[in-house]
């Protein structure tokens, strides 16, 4: 199994706009069959270091995370307006 976890810093916090990244993440939930497990959550301490949403996906393989990189609805949808709004990202990604 294969953990990615990704750290987004928006450059419009707002309630509003962490609300509508989550629901975008969430939704990739059903267009991309092969994620077996996603979360996703809004920071609620707002410090100086802290990042405001975060998402957290399982898929079963390298491959299938090779996959999701480059599925249509992640690449066209979901990353090109995540990187319109935001500020700063990092992530991880790790075989358990």
């Amino acid at each position: 199994m294969v953990k990615h976890v990704l750290f987004v810093k928006l450059k419009d916090n707002s309630p509003a706009s962490c609300e509508a990244v989550k629901e975008l993440f969430l939704s990739m939930k059903e267009h991309i069959d092969f994620i077996r497990e996603l979360q996703v959550g809004i920071d609620y301490l707002h410090s100086e270091r802290s990042y405001d949403v975060v998402l957290e996906l399982v898929v079963d393989s390298p491959e299938d995370l090779e996959r999701y990189q480059s599925n249509d609805y992640h690449v066209h949808k979901v990353k090109s307006y995540i990187h319109k709004v935001r500020s700063a990202s990092a992530t991880v990604d790790y075989i358990y």
